[in-house]
């Protein structure tokens, strides 16, 4: 109804107006037969006439048949206007698509069944059942200040870098955060080097902004500053190389420190999985060793779930007046709903509680799967142990010698198993060969599963012929 305009200016009166208007309602199918109209006291409020000029209209409707009453019920359109019935509406159906499952051993999945719900549940209500005044007030666009303050405490304990939680701003995850900062720091142009292979979005993020990506070397020890680098800034993950899981080597850490303060250049550290190290002591960040040159990037993805979509940067107190100019130009994309439920389960003591337990998890599925592979896959997949992260690079076997990583994957896939190409990870397909084999999301008795249903799709395999799906 209140699409309806009644032109009060001139024209026709208003009860013939609203009677045509209706008519033409009818006519449309924009209101079908059967339905209900408002009552007349109804209709003259919502359209500011008298009851009296409702009234009219609708006799006049009733009349050419267009209406029909039903006591006690209302005003309704006339049923018996076969010309006007809609057309029966196609069939569709409306059940979403049901999740895409995790497929066995695709990596950097954390185990959701781990999840903390209860725990995750009673911090949520906490935090929105009775929500604080500064919660419904306009939000700072750098995040909750007690979820800052809290990622600083768990940076602090857990990767000693002793920072304000004001220099901690709240992103939607990595990709945001790349975007960001290469919004501030960069100009289109400006050469950013980068790990080769590395991390696609946050490649694809330098190439939005018009910068031109630099690709660096790989070695045994990890990303190689090019000789005469005249980069504007450069961007490695230390602590563990993705895919690889080398360590940078302190001496190479403190050469790139010294080649940023010597070009004037920017390190973005991103410190993706660091908290699940099983053996030794991890060095401590770049960040540690510069604060005012390094950038650290952090995100909550795989230390929880990659729903929260909550990631942060810990920034340099000069980047703060820039990182807040572009966030007013932007506007920032991470939800606030979750951040204080974060707050308290980081205050808590909870969210330590779950990384320990997921490295204990972490660190024995790895030995599991690890056996699994002895057990199944002697010959075949040569999987080396590893004191940190999520997944295992796995070498090729005697038994498969000569066969590429890539035709190896498509076995695994058409097994409906995830086993991705080593080489693939280089941007131009050249890469080592090896394949990546994930273990953090499933149990060790999906992983025993997996690796003898893997085994019987490689036993299988000759050589000139497709893979079957099974």
């Amino acid at each position: 109804m209140f699409g309806l305009s009644l032109n009060r200016a001139a024209g026709p009166p208003l009860h013939q107006q609203l009677a045509e208007a209706l008519r033409q309602m009818i006519l449309s199918g924009r209101a079908h037969p059967g339905a209900r109209l408002p009552a007349s006291r109804q209709l003259a409020r919502d359209l500011s006439v008298s009851r009296q000029t409702a009234l009219t209209a609708l006799d006049q409707l009733l009349a050419e048949g267009y209406l029909e009453t039903r006591p006690g019920a209302g005003t309704y359109v006339a049923r018996d206007l076969p010309h006007l019935a809609p057309p029966p509406a196609p069939a569709i159906d409306t059940t979403p698509p049901p999740p895409e499952p995790l497929r066995m051993f695709q990596p950097g999945a954390p185990d959701m069944a781990q999840f903390p719900h209860a725990a995750w549940a009673r911090h949520l209500d906490r935090a929105w059942r009775r929500p604080e005044p500064a919660l419904l007030a306009r939000a700072d666009p750098f995040g909750w200040a007690p979820l800052r303050a809290a990622i600083a405490a768990h940076l602090a304990a857990w990767r000693g870098l002793d920072r304000s939680g004001t220099q901690v701003v709240i992103t939607s995850g990595a990709t945001e955060t790349f975007e960001l900062l290469a919004r501030i720091l960069f100009r289109p142009g400006d050469q950013v080097l980068t790990e080769s292979p590395g991390y696609a979005p946050m490649r694809a993020a330098l190439t939005r902004a018009g910068t031109a990506p630099v690709a660096m070397a790989l070695d045994d020890d990890g990303a190689v500053l090019p000789p005469g680098a005249r980069a504007r800034g450069v961007i490695v993950t230390p602590s563990r190389h993705y895919p690889m899981g080398m360590t940078l080597p302190l001496a190479r850490r403190l050469a790139l420190i010294d080649w940023a303060r010597r070009t004037d250049a920017w390190v973005i550290e991103d410190d993706y999985d660091s908290e699940f190290r099983y053996t030794g002591t991890p060095l401590p960040p770049l960040a540690a060793l510069d604060a005012d040159r390094v950038i650290y990037v952090g995100s909550f993805s795989k230390l929880l779930s990659p729903a929260l979509r909550l990631g942060y940067v810990l920034l340099p107190q000069r980047l703060l007046a820039p990182m807040r100019a572009a966030l007013a130009e932007t506007g920032p994309r991470a939800s606030l709903i979750p951040q204080p439920a974060l707050a308290g389960f980081m205050d808590s003591g909870e969210f330590a509680t779950h990384l320990r337990r997921m490295r204990r998890l972490y660190a024995a599925r790895q030995t599991a799967v690890r056996a699994a592979l002895a057990r199944h896959l002697p010959e075949h997949l040569i999987a080396a142990p590893d004191p940190a992260g999520m997944h295992l690079i796995c070498r090729i076997g005697p038994a498969l010698s000569g066969v590429p990583d890539l035709q190896i994957s498509a076995i695994a896939q058409a097994a409906g198993i995830t086993l991705r190409a080593l080489s693939a990870y280089w941007p131009d397909g050249d890469g080592p060969q090896g394949l990546v084999l994930g273990y953090a999301g499933f149990a060790p008795d999906a992983l025993e599963t997996g690796v003898a249903r893997l085994a019987a799709a490689l036993r299988q395999y000759q050589p000139g012929k497709s893979p079957v799906s099974t």
